[in-house]
């Protein structure tokens, strides 16, 4: 039976901060529903890199 396709879909955000401080940025994936949030998804993440949280923003 095939899968039935859902108005979720993989998105991956990535940290904004780490590219104005010269360090490598942190990605993460999450789901997101399109038809309840169109816009673009910022959400506070855990950066390794900086060791702390930052905001991240849904690329494109």
């Amino acid at each position: 039976m095939a899968k039935k396709k859902g108005v979720r879909h993989m998105i991956i955000v990535e940290c904004t901060e780490a590219k104005k401080e010269g360090k490598p940025a942190s990605r993460y994936t999450t789901m997101k529903n399109k038809q309840n949030t169109p816009e673009r998804l910022e959400v506070k993440k855990y950066n390794p890199n900086l060791r702390r949280h930052t905001l991240h923003k849904e690329t494109r």
